[in-house]
C-alpha cells in the first residue's frame, strides 16, 4: 500500500537506523533517463527529500508539479511508466491529459424530492466516444514473413545521427541499401510491417539508434514497451535486433550497445557485435 512520503521516510530511518537512509545522489543514475520527471519533482513538496534519494521501486506517494503548475500525487513506478504514446512536451499530468482528451459528461435526472428513489447510478457518467476498430493498412505488399522491402509507409529518418550511422555502416560493409521495412506475422499498429532504422537482409539484422530526444521523452516508459514489442515482432520473423542506446538508456536486448555518442569507436563495436550475432566469417565477407 503506498504511503505518504513523510511516513515512508520515517519508516526507512527506523529500519536502517540512520538519520539519512538514502544519501543524496544514491539513485541519480536510475532517474537519469527521465529528465522530464526531474522538472516535475520539487523537494519542498516532498518533505525536503530530493528525487535522487528515492528508489524507483519505492511504494511511496510523491507530489509532482507539471510545467503548467498543476500538482498531483503519484508513485515513482506510475511516473516512470508515463507519458505513454502521447507526444507531449511535458510529462504526464491528470489535468493536462483531461484537457487533451476531454470526455462528454452526462448528468443524471435530478430527483424532485428527497423521498424519490435514488437513481441506479449516482453522480455523473463520463461517456467516452466510441472508437471504431482500425483496419490494417493495405499498402503492405503480400510478401513472406521476414522479407525486407522498401515501404512507402515508413517514417523519414528522425535525426542527423541516424543518417551518419547509415553512411558509416555502408562505408564499412557492402550491404543492401534502400530497404526500410520488414514483413511481420502479426499487426504492429495497424501494419503487417515494422520499420527499423537500418535493415540488412543479408545478415537478417535490424539496427536501431535510440536516444531520449530533445525533451527526454523518447524510448522511456511506455515507449520502451513499444520498442520491446517491435523487437519481439522482428525476432519472431527470424531477425535479430541491435539497439544503439544513448543518453544513459539501459539495454533491452541481448546485443544492445550503450554508447555516449556515435563515432568511429562505436562503429568498431557495432561491427564486432554483428560478428557475435552472425559469426565473423559471414560478416567479414561483406567488409569493404
Amino acid at each position: 500500500m503506498p504511503e505518504r512520503v513523510e511516513a515512508w521516510w520515517a519508516r526507512r530511518q527506523w529500519s536502517k537506523g540512520l538519520e539519512t537512509p538514502y544519501p543524496v545522489g544514491a539513485y541519480r543514475q536510475a532517474w537519469a533517463a527521465f529528465p522530464a520527471l526531474w522538472r516535475q519533482y520539487h523537494a519542498d513538496l516532498n518533505a525536503g527529500i530530493v528525487l535522487s534519494q528515492v528508489p524507483p521501486a519505492a511504494d511511496v506517494l510523491l507530489q509532482w508539479q507539471c510545467d503548467r503548475g498543476h500538482r498531483f500525487v503519484a508513485t515513482p513506478a506510475e511516473q516512470r511508466s508515463r507519458p505513454g504514446r502521447e507526444r507531449r512536451r511535458s510529462a504526464w499530468c491528470p489535468e493536462c491529459s483531461d484537457a487533451a482528451d476531454p470526455s462528454r459528461v452526462v448528468a443524471l435526472p435530478m430527483r424532485e424530492s428527497v423521498t424519490d428513489p435514488v437513481p441506479a447510478v449516482a453522480g455523473i457518467i463520463r461517456e467516452r466516444r466510441a472508437r471504431p476498430k482500425p483496419s490494417l493498412c493495405e499498402k503492405t505488399p503480400d510478401l513472406p514473413v521476414g522479407e525486407a522491402f522498401s515501404s512507402e509507409c515508413a517514417p523519414k529518418p528522425a535525426s542527423a545521427v541516424e543518417a551518419q550511422l547509415r553512411a558509416d555502416v555502408h562505408e564499412r560493409l557492402a550491404l543492401t541499401e534502400g530497404l526500410n521495412a520488414v514483413r511481420v506475422q502479426r499487426p504492429f499498429f495497424q501494419h503487417l510491417e515494422v520499420w527499423p532504422d537500418l535493415v540488412y537482409p543479408e545478415l537478417r539484422i535490424a539496427i536501431e539508434y535510440d536516444s531520449i530526444g530533445r525533451h527526454g521523452l523518447e524510448h522511456v516508459g511506455g515507449r520502451e514497451e513499444v520498442d520491446r514489442r517491435k523487437d519481439r515482432a522482428l525476432r519472431s520473423a527470424g531477425w535479430e535486433v541491435v539497439r544503439l542506446r544513448t543518453g544513459k538508456l539501459e539495454p533491452i536486448g541481448p546485443f544492445d550497445l550503450q554508447l555516449s555518442s556515435w563515432n568511429r569507436r562505436a562503429l568498431d563495436r557495432l561491427v564486432d557485435t554483428l560478428r557475435a550475432v552472425r559469426g565473423p566469417l559471414f560478416v567479414d565477407a561483406y567488409l569493404r
